[in-house]
């Protein structure tokens, strides 16, 4: 697979967060990076966490990471998959209030809002919370549930999703730290795998 971008992007890898940059986009790199709500650069490129992981033990196995949808109803996959089997707690990842509680399209659901407008998707889980109650961070949500419609057979996983003012981000963006190069666009050095 090779990766080129027209401008600059941040996209979670398994391995190094990798930015490609227009010649003299540089000056744009910490806007772009920082846009993920809470997300900070420290000087060596890592991109600290504002995030907790929402399973333990954590960090569990990521299944399917994000892929941004080409617009408001195109094809993507909207938040990250991650390894867990059914009847594991999900646990808030960042303090906040929960804005919903209950099924869609046959799954259940939670989301909670977080400071910023960024708010926190959780599926498929049975709750154990109603709209309104604050959380903190690590606060039991509910526990992993069955999906008649799962995408992650044959076992379970917990879809989370990431929003922020009805924007999709990379919720892998805002857990864990990662590592960030710059690769400038048209360089030798074209992302394979």
């Amino acid at each position: 697979m090779r990766l080129l971008l027209a401008r600059p992007v941040v996209a979670a890898l398994t391995g190094p967060l990798v930015l490609l940059v227009p010649p003299g986009g540089a000056a744009d790199l910490s806007a772009e990076v920082t846009s993920a709500p809470g997300a900070q650069t420290t000087r060596a490129g890592t991109v600290e966490a504002r995030w907790q992981w929402p399973l333990a033990p954590a960090p569990p196995r990521v299944l399917r990471p994000f892929a941004a949808p080409r617009g408001p109803y195109g094809p993507g996959h909207r938040g990250a998959d991650l390894d867990a089997s059914v009847g594991t707690s999900v646990l808030a990842v960042e303090d906040g209030t929960v804005t919903h509680a209950g099924r869609v399209a046959g799954r259940g659901t939670v989301t909670v809002s977080h400071r910023d407008r960024l708010s926190s998707t959780y599926e498929p889980v049975r709750a154990d919370v109603t709209v309104g109650r604050t959380v903190a961070a690590g606060d039991v949500l509910g526990v992993l549930e069955t999906s008649p419609r799962s995408h992650c057979p044959p076992g379970a996983c917990l879809h989370l999703g990431a929003r922020r003012s009805g924007r999709y981000l990379d919720p892998l963006l805002l857990l864990g730290s990662t590592r960030v190069r710059l690769l400038p666009l048209g360089s030798a050095h074209p992302i394979t795998g």
